[in-house]
């Protein structure tokens, strides 16, 4: 194993970028992040900038041997050329410099998005990167960024694209908080039968997943891994187990996929004219919420040396005590 310096953490203002630089923290690294906003980690030293910007991303690679990459543009819409910008660009601007400062180790957080083409994904591994097939902005250049970082491994610089899956937690400000809110206002339906089994990763495990992949970089180099608790559940019982932690009714309506397919066509027709918050529906999110997608977990804990901690099960105990506390 390389001489551990320190670690670069970008996207550490975000919840899950956040969670890797404490752990890392409190694995006894030394870590930087690079971000926008203050990370507010305590015990990590921020570099205020984006990685669109080269000034910022050279400060921030400075003396460090291993970087895990989170910064990204993450929506189910927008301009096309503002997720190029950050997620390809900037993922290739990081990439470079890190080599001309000497980064050792270098992790991609990825998504599995990145292969989903709109079918039913059923106990695949990790499927290579498709920039031309993945389903709305986010996902095409996450898959096109993928590509170019992992293009990048070579001799010296270790390049390992890890892709967490539905990744929850207590404190999670997009998905869990969004799914709680809509279904306690009566606006989240079931978008099918509600029966699609889907992977998901409690917060804890990923973050494990995440530095079990940086640990193993010079080994396993080169290579895509998706992260998962390894327990697909029914959408509909995910869904309804969110909710019941906060104690908000699960959804009840039920919307036919294909009908939810054709009103997100329409949102984003919409959306691109007159751009607002998150759409209501898109058809990435008509398929992700019909559509199983859970995946053969072996070789990624085989190679990684890691298996998930928590679970599905105790994840929603964890979040329920979470809102407990907070009432």
């Amino acid at each position: 194993m390389t001489e551990q310096g320190a670690v670069l953490v970008t996207g550490a203002s975000g919840w899950l970028g956040a969670a890797v630089a404490r752990a890392l923290v409190s694995a006894g690294r030394d870590v930087r992040t690079l971000q926008r906003r203050p990370s507010d980690v305590e015990g990590a030293v921020d570099v205020l900038g984006s990685v669109t910007e080269q000034a910022a991303v050279d400060e921030a690679v400075r003396g460090v041997s291993d970087v895990v990459h989170l910064a990204a543009k993450v929506s189910f819409a927008g301009a096309e050329s503002e997720f190029t910008e950050v997620n390809v660009r900037g993922t290739q601007r990081l990439v470079q410099a890190a080599k001309r400062a000497g980064v050792r180790r270098f992790v991609f957080v990825s998504s599995p998005s990145v292969a989903h083409t709109g079918e039913a994904i059923m106990g695949e591994d990790a499927t290579p990167a498709q920039p031309q097939r993945a389903r709305g902005p986010y996902a095409r250049t996450k898959a096109a960024a993928e590509i170019e970082a992992l293009a990048a491994d070579a001799p010296g610089f270790a390049v390992v694209a890890v892709r967490p899956h539905v990744v929850w937690g207590p404190g999670d400000p997009q998905l869990v908080r969004r799914i709680q809110e809509r279904s306690a206002q009566g606006r989240l339906p079931i978008v099918g039968s509600g029966a699609a089994l889907v992977d998901s990763t409690y917060v804890d495990d990923a973050v494990d997943g995440m530095l079990a992949a940086l640990a193993a970089a010079e080994r396993v180099h080169g290579q895509a891994y998706v992260l998962t608790s390894g327990e697909p559940r029914p959408i509909g019982e995910l869904i309804a187990g969110f909710c019941a932690a906060a104690g908000v009714p699960a959804p009840a309506r039920r919307v036919p996929a294909g009908a939810a397919v054709a009103a997100g066509a329409v949102v984003e027709a919409v959306w691109r004219v007159r751009p607002g918050d998150e759409p209501p529906m898109t058809r990435f999110l008509a398929e992700q919420l019909s559509t199983a997608h859970w995946f053969d977990q072996r070789r990624t804990r085989r190679d990684l040396g890691w298996s998930p901690a928590v679970g599905v099960a105790e994840g929603l105990r964890r979040l329920a005590a979470h809102h407990a506390a907070s009432r």
